[in-house]
This record gives C-alpha cells, sequence and structure tokens, in this order.
C-alpha cells in the first residue's frame, strides 16, 4: 500500500447545520494547537495547520483562503495541499524533532520495549516524509 501526496481537489460541498459547527471547532482548535506549536518547540504545528485548513475549507472557504494567505504558513500549506510537497528544511526539522523525541523516550523510560515501539512509530514516519517531493523556500516544486 502506497499513501500518495495529497492531489488538487474541486472544493467539497460546505457542511452545514451541526457538522458545520463542529468543522468549525475542529478547525480552531487545530489553529490553536498550532499556534501552542510555534511557541513550544516539542508541539508539531504544520499538521495543525493542515487538519484546520480542511476543517475550514468544508465549514468556512473564506477562514481556509486566510490560512493559505499567511506569509509565513501559507506556502508550506499550499505546497503540501497542492503538491503533496514539503520543503528541505520542514523534512529536516521534523526528523530531528523526531529523533530527539525518541531519544528522551528512551533516556526517561528506560525500557526497551517502549523504546522499540516509539523508534519504529518515529521511523515509519520518517520514512513517509522522506519520501514526499521536496519545493525550494522559494516556491518551487
Amino acid at each position: 500500500m502506497t499513501l500518495a501526496p495529497p492531489q488538487p481537489e474541486e472544493p467539497a460541498p460546505l457542511a452545514r447545520g451541526p457538522n458545520r459547527l463542529l468543522l468549525l471547532g475542529l478547525g480552531y482548535l487545530c489553529l490553536a494547537l498550532a499556534f501552542i506549536g510555534v511557541l513550544l518547540p516539542v508541539m508539531p504545528t504544520t499538521i495543525f495547520l493542515i487538519v484546520a485548513a480542511w476543517a475550514f475549507g468544508r465549514a468556512n472557504p473564506a477562514l481556509r483562503a486566510r490560512l493559505r494567505a499567511h506569509p509565513r504558513f501559507g506556502p508550506s500549506l499550499r505546497h503540501w495541499q497542492d503538491h503533496g510537497s514539503i520543503g528541505p528544511r520542514a523534512k529536516r526539522a521534523a526528523l530531528l524533532g523526531m529523533a530527539l523525541g525518541w531519544l528522551t523516550v528512551t533516556v526517561i523510560f528506560r525500557d526497551l520495549l517502549a523504546s522499540g515501539i516509539a523508534g519504529a512509530c518515529m521511523a515509519a514516519v520518517a520514512v513517509y516524509i522522506l519520501t514526499r517531493p521536496s519545493h525550494s523556500a522559494a516556491g518551487g516544486s
């Protein structure tokens, strides 16, 4: 089974009623978690922005457009959503973060099973990240 990067898609139908409220709530929750990730190096940012953009795209496309237009986070978000690509700097940061996370688990728990499970999960994610196309910081694919 291969995990294909996301492809540009037609806009999904807008959610209505309670589903719209749930999606808005999820979008704002993920946006808050992304903000925390900006402040704390141990918390991811990008994945929460991706989920927030998805939720806003279904509930309020104007909010999704604002995320995609953000001067700092918009380019990476657009590259992922439009091309499935991850910049080299983001790849290095993700791999370094996972390595430090695995080291922390290994040192704190001192348990071979916990270290092995954490390492295997992080290695699988690392393979996924490394197999995504790269894009330049200047915006090329």
